[in-house]
This record gives structure tokens, sequence and C-alpha cells, in this order.
């Protein structure tokens, strides 16, 4: 069973070995329709049995199979090849991110078209990379220092984005020459089920790609196996330190991008109509279920309260409906849970702030898991509001005494994923986004540029995914010390 519009061959079984075959177990994974409330999906659900079925088939892909001993050119060739057949299928996907968590229709074909075509960045590494250099040396005549697969990875993937987060980890990873498990969310596994339809079609060796759906508990099984090179996840945080303290016990090598409570500071040359326009449209991108959301704003005290009224004026007149609607600006939660947590948030917000606008079920949705964009003014920067990462359409308001006591507040976080300075005057972007702690920052919005490293400081994660240097995290570095310069 899929979505209208999805056509996927085997959504009853897993991809392991080159082979969709029966999982071990009877269960299966049922997705729901957020704006609906509807079940639109049922897939295969892989155990700990399954886990170890995949893992065998990477693992003798990787150590015995023929595409880590590939040319990083030749991988570049199949690795087009699939992109070729992800291009045709843009419009399943889209529909895909729709179905399974609200997605506005009208994002999605710009977004995942963007995405598959971003995939041909990363495979043109495979003659753009520096795979191997030589340089003299010190103690011997010469210094090779190789780039080399790091082996087999655990690729575990979150809902919100499902496609284009899923498809840059394996991508850096099979251009790097590994073998990859992907282990997508329970809400969201059509993407990859389409991605490893894909890579079949292109004739990718078998066992080069595994695909296994599955619950929490056999994931954590997955990544407990030390059979697995490296692990990467993108998720919550609290899953990210879990996953950190089981790849730490097994020397396993782990990126991790984790989760996000990013500032935007607003200086004075900045017009308030238009930081409201940017920050009350912004807070609505994927219903506020995006890590590196600009989710707290750090305003001059003296403008604090012209500022809260101009970005209710704009959440006011944001249209709330359903994600086929083409006039719709802010869909549903992606499920039940989500929309309970923001709700406890919000009445935790109105113990300790002045909840200026949103908060409630919109009136005119009867039906799915909708929330009205929110706003909190006066808000203390040491509240649970602002230093949790809520994950939904809330926006926190913070006066500041001066810029120095915005960037102070912007650093008193745990997380450092993203963060945004808003200014005519590039230069003040410039020295005050050094000044903060975070991965990235944006002038003027939450700014995404894909060819550069993404990922955050503190708790938001460990490593980069994104731009020339993603491939970094999937190579291992040996180097081989000569007496004489080899051929």
């Amino acid at each position: 069973m899929t979505p209208e519009g999805v056509n996927i061959k085997h959504p009853d079984k897993l991809f392991i070995g080159g082979e969709w075959v029966q999982p071990h177990g009877t269960d299966v994974i049922e997705v729901e329709n957020p704006a609906e409330e509807e079940i639109v999906a049922r897939v295969a659900h892989a155990d700990s049995t399954d886990m170890d079925r995949a893992v065998a088939a990477a693992r003798e892909a990787f150590d015995n199979g023929p595409w880590p001993r590939l040319t990083p050119v030749e991988r570049q060739a199949k690795l087009m090849e699939v992109i070729d057949i992800l291009e045709t299928r843009v419009p399943e996907i889209a529909a895909a991110w729709t179905a399974q968590i609200g997605g506005l229709a009208s994002a999605a074909g710009p977004m995942h078209g963007g995405a598959v075509a971003g995939l041909r960045g990363i495979a043109s590494l495979g003659e753009r990379f520096q795979w191997e250099e030589r340089r003299p040396g010190m103690a011997v005549d010469t210094v090779c220092i190789l780039r080399e697969p790091v082996g087999v990875v655990a690729a575990i993937a979150p809902w919100n984005g499902p496609f284009p987060i899923m498809a840059n980890k394996v991508f850096y990873a099979l251009i790097a020459g590994c073998t990859v498990i992907m282990k997508p969310s329970p809400e969201t596994p059509l993407e990859a089920y389409i991605l490893a339809e894909a890579i079949e079609a292109a004739g990718l060796p078998a066992g080069t790609v595994n695909l296994v759906p599955s619950d929490r508990e056999a994931a954590d099984h997955l990544v407990h196996s030390k059979q697995i090179d490296k692990v990467t996840f993108t998720g919550s945080s609290a899953a990210g330190m879990h996953i950190a303290s089981v790849c730490g016990a097994n020397m396993t090598r782990a990126t991790f991008e984790l989760g996000g409570k990013s500032a935007a500071i607003i200086r004075d040359d900045f017009p308030i109509e238009a930081a409201a326009g940017i920050l009350g449209n912004t807070i609505t991108v994927m219903s506020g279920q995006v890590c590196a959301m600009l989710s707290r704003a750090i305003v001059p005290k003296a403008r604090h309260d012209e500022l809260a009224e101009a970005i209710a004026g704009v959440m006011k007149g944001v249209k709330i409906g359903h994600p086929n609607d083409a006039e719709t600006q802010l869909g549903p939660l992606a499920m039940r849970r989500q929309r309970d947590r923001v709700e406890m948030y919000i009445e935790e917000g109105k113990k300790t702030a002045d909840l200026v606008t949103g908060g409630q079920r919109p009136a005119h949705m009867n039906k799915g898991y909708y929330i009205e964009p929110t706003l909190f003014a006066n808000v203390d920067n040491t509240s649970r509001i602002a230093q949790e990462e809520i994950f939904g359409p809330v926006l926190c308001l913070i006066p500041a005494e001066d810029e120095e006591d915005a960037i102070r507040i912007a650093n008193e976080s745990n997380f450092g994923l993203n963060g945004s300075v808003f200014t005519n005057d590039p230069q003040a972007a410039y020295d005050i986004a050094r000044k903060v702690r975070t991965g990235v920052v944006g002038q003027n919005g939450m700014r995404m540029e894909w060819t550069a490293p993404f990922g955050g400081y503190k708790q938001s994660g460990i490593g980069r995914e994104g731009g020339d240097e993603g491939i970094h995290a999937y190579v291992e570095t040996k180097s081989i010390l000569l007496d004489g310069a080899p051929a």
C-alpha cells in the first residue's frame, strides 16, 4: 500500500544483498497522513535478524565486492546513472513527502528536484576530490597520503527531510567507496524505497546499498553491530547522544547532525517590517519542523514591542490549510505526538513569557494535526521555550540590552547549529557571525547553501555534511612512507 502518485514495486519487502526479500517477522510499518489522519502506506518492518542480514550483506560487499575497488571516476559514472533515474521520479518523491508528513505540495517539487540535482555535485567528487597526494618527507623520500573508504556505513535519516538527508548520506558514502545500510525513519520510509529502486535499476553491485526500515529497537541493534565501521545520524540530540555512547564503546566512526535553537540577531539598521516579514514567514517553513529553524529572535529592547506587533500581524495573515492547496502557507505538524509536544511547550511558555498570538488549533481545520503560528514575547532566554527545541511554528522574541548582550544571548544555548544576523551591513554581519558559536550563520534569514558544509557546535552535532567537505566523514586517511617515488 502506497499513496496516490507513489509507485513502489515491493513495499512489503526489504532490499538486502541486491534482492527484495521478505522480512524475518510479520510486523509492518504503517504511515499516517497528518492532514487526513489516515493510513496511506504500509511497508516492511525490519527486526534485529534483518539488521544482521543487511550488515552481513554490506560487509561482504565491502570486503570482497567490486564497488570499493572501482576507481572514483568509475563510481561517479554509476552514480550519475542513479541520478538520471531519480530525476524521472521527482514527482513521486514529492508526493511521498506530502503524504507522509504534510509538507506543502507547492514546495515539494522544487525542494526535491533541487535535492536530486545537488547529488550531481557529490557524485562529481569522483574526479574532483584529491584521493591521493604525494609530498617529500623529512625522514623518508616520499610520503603518499591516501583517502580510502571508511567501510560499512549505517545511514539513519529523520522524518522531516527524508529524501535529501538520506540521499546525501548515501551518495557521499558511495562515491567514497563505502557500502551502505539505509535505515529511514518509520514515519517516512517511502523515499528510501525509491532510492533503493533507482540503485537497483542502475545495476550497482549486490549488497552495496541495503534498505531496512525499522523502529527504534531494531535501529539500536544495528548501531551496536561491531561489523559497522561508520554511523551517520540525523535526528534529535537525545537520540544522537545515545548513539554516540554506543559508537564510542565500539570506536565506530560517527557523524551527527542534531537539534538546534538557532538565534536571529536583529540590528538597529534593519527595518522592523522587513524583519517581521522574514521571521513570521520563516517559522512556518515545514511547520517549523526544521533543525536549522530561526526559533529565537533577539532584538534591542527599545524595538522589542514594535517588532512583536509586526510579527503578530504577519502570523495572523498566514493561510493555514491542506498541504495540497496551492495557497496554503502552513500545513499540519507531521504527527499527533508532534502536535502534543508543541502544545506542551506552548503551555510552558505561558508561564514565563507573553503569548502575543497563536497557540491554538485553527478553528477552521476539523481534521489534521494543525497548530497556529505562535509568538511569545519578552522571553527569558533561560526558560524552557528558549532553551529546548520545540520543532514547531513557535517563535521566541528576546529583548537585549545591546549588540554584545545579543551575542551573549545567542551563545547562551546548548545548541549551535544555525543563526542569522539581520543587517544591511555585510561587514557587521561577518563580524557578529565570527562571535556566534554556531556552525552556520546567514545574513538576513534562514539561509541554506548546499555547496557549503553544514553542521553544528555543542549539542547540535559532530562533523559536517554538505559541500566538498562532506566527503571527509566517509574516508580514512592512510600514510605510506617510501624510500622512493612509486610509479
